[in-house]
């Protein structure tokens, strides 16, 4: 038989599958504080979006960018006290500003409007002369999604370190790439460490902390900075069982969205030392990003900064209930690094090259003939083709445990229409 859970009825009833693992401790602490080809994943992909008739329920695992504010969120926006956030009066600002700073153990923080605009803030006031660079990981977001803003709009060029499948990269290598010459006109002067945690491309890695200490006891070396694109290092803290600051003690700088697994509909926080958070000021404006009344996003912000960091682990819990369902197979015909599944972010790989990411993500992404009878309604799993010839999903808090089941069921009855075809066509 194709699957275990199919050895007495292959498209009749599916039981729950997966196994219950106990919620991360860290969130107790949080809850008292109050695509179609590779590295083309954030195109749609070829298959049914998020639409669909009203007997049909959406699981929506292409990103946690996809989270939408609940009631209490939008009721905080709603009564947001508010002010001039670019002439620095809007109180709602000025107080996540604080809490986010506190939180991370840094001097200030700075509100903008996303991750990329922060990052590339971040590479603008830590290389202060057009020419010079930074040194990136080949496979880190700032280098491969965000547009090459870093050389096209400030000036700074790039050199690259490989990742490593846990997302840190070979210090050894690190050091080599580093540039001695200055001030010889041949070269640009190297001024810039950035590292990714957790990991996008490789799955929601957790960096390691002695691997972050050795990162900033290099920098501090040769008198570089350290910035941190840390979109989901809320994830890491909560993976690892430790406070952000704890994380970020081995950086100069920070850049912590809100918008994804935090829910907050639009935000990130830069964070670093006093006179860096100053020039940011000065950056954030020349790129568009001074918000006047933005106190109606601050308040989501705080919101997410003081609920929502504890419930993370759940995210993570469902991430692995549906990576341990993707192994019990049999024969096997997923491939899947158990130890890789770290945080939210699931990457795993299809065995039988006759079925292609693309063609798997369509089959989940559709109501397949059959499937409303087999499942009592008809399910769309929402996933993306990805990097390497893999697939990945993303739980989030629109993703409950029942969601988690019901793609669960949905691979199970895909899978299994898979393997009629293949005995049909013997």
């Amino acid at each position: 038989m194709f699957l275990k859970t199919f050895s007495c009825r292959v498209l009749g009833s599916f039981p729950r599958c997966g196994v219950i693992f106990p919620r991360n401790p860290l969130g107790a602490r949080y809850a008292a504080l109050g695509q179609c080809s590779e590295r083309a994943y954030y195109n749609r992909p070829g298959c049914s979006g998020s639409g669909g008739a009203a007997h049909v329920r959406v699981v929506d695992l292409r990103s946690d960018t996809v989270t939408k504010p609940g009631p209490a969120m939008r009721q905080a926006m709603a009564e947001a006290e508010v002010g001039d956030d670019v002439m620095g009066e809007d109180p709602t600002v000025n107080e996540l500003q604080k809490i986010a700073a506190e939180m991370f153990g840094m001097e200030a923080s700075l509100f903008v409007p996303s991750g990329t605009m922060s990052n590339l803030i971040a590479v603008m006031v830590h290389c202060r002369e057009r020419g010079d660079e930074m040194i990136v990981g080949d496979l880190s977001h700032l280098h491969i999604y965000e547009q090459g803003g870093s050389a096209q709009l400030a000036g700074v060029h790039a050199t690259t370190v490989t990742t490593r499948p846990d997302g840190t990269f070979n210090l050894m290598q690190l050091e080599e790439k580093i540039r001695h010459g200055y001030p010889d006109p041949h070269y640009p002067r190297t001024r810039l460490i950035c590292v990714e945690n957790t990991h996008n491309i490789q799955g929601g890695r957790v960096l390691p902390l002695p691997f972050l200490q050795e990162v900033r006891a290099l920098a501090d070396r040769y008198g570089l900075s350290v910035h941190l694109d840390g979109a989901r290092v809320m994830n890491a803290a909560v993976a690892l069982n430790v406070p952000p600051s704890t994380i970020l003690q081995h950086t100069h700088t920070v850049s912590v969205c809100l918008s994804k697994g935090l829910g907050s509909p639009v935000g990130t926080l830069l964070a670093g030392p006093q006179d860096f958070i100053s020039r940011a000021v000065r950056c954030r404006k020349a790129l568009g990003g001074g918000m006047r009344q933005a106190g109606v996003l601050a308040a989501a912000g705080k919101l997410s900064l003081q609920q929502m960091v504890g419930r993370l682990g759940e995210d993570h819990h469902n991430a692995r209930t549906f990576a341990l369902a993707l192994l019990d197979c049999e024969p096997s015909l997923f491939v899947v690094d158990m130890s890789a599944v770290e945080t939210n972010i699931l990457r795993f790989r299809i065995k039988d090259s006759a079925l292609s990411p693309q063609e798997f993500c369509a089959r989940m992404g559709q109501v397949g003939v059959g499937e409303e009878a087999a499942l009592g309604q008809g399910v769309q799993v929402l996933m993306y083709p990805h990097h390497e010839n893999s697939i990945r999903a993303v739980w989030h808090l629109g993703i409950s445990p029942e969601d988690t089941q019901l793609a669960i069921k949905k691979m199970q009855f895909v899978a299994a229409q898979l393997l009629n075809e293949q005995v049909k066509a013997q």
